[in-house]
């Protein structure tokens, strides 16, 4: 395995918790949770690579959501608001979401943007208690 380049592994919901997998590499698991499903990501990605020298970490994993999992599983995230703050139209972030319309690559990485940067501000932030 090159060491510049992560294996993506697509994150999707199920009845049960969520399931991942990689279109690359007959990589696949289950987790009751994300933290469990990356982890259980990471051993069977060891266990595919286990012959070759490299040790597989999370490091070496880039876990993609599609945008109706992620806005289900973050569903504290309101779209309508997200939509203005990064200045997109709603009902088109709206029909992203629900599945109706796909974002090109532009639109994806704004919608990124702004959603890394909330995650950004929210990491730096403190609450006062009186």
């Amino acid at each position: 395995m090159k060491t510049n380049k992560k294996i993506k592994i697509i994150i999707e919901k199920t009845e049960t918790g969520f399931s991942a997998y990689s279109e690359e590499y007959p990589i696949f698991t289950t987790g009751k949770s994300i933290t469990e499903l990356q982890n259980n990501s990471v051993e069977a990605t060891q266990m595919y690579f286990e012959e070759q020298t490299k040790k597989i970490t999370i490091d070496n994993i880039k876990f993609e959501f599609d945008f109706k999992q992620f806005f289900q599983y973050y569903n504290v995230i309101n779209a309508k608001i997200l939509a203005k703050r990064i200045g997109m139209n709603a009902t088109l972030l709206s029909q992203y979401v629900s599945g109706r319309k796909k974002p090109s690559e532009t639109q994806t990485e704004k919608i990124l943007l702004g959603i890394h940067q909330i995650g950004q501000e929210l990491s730096e932030m403190n609450l006062i208690y009186r």
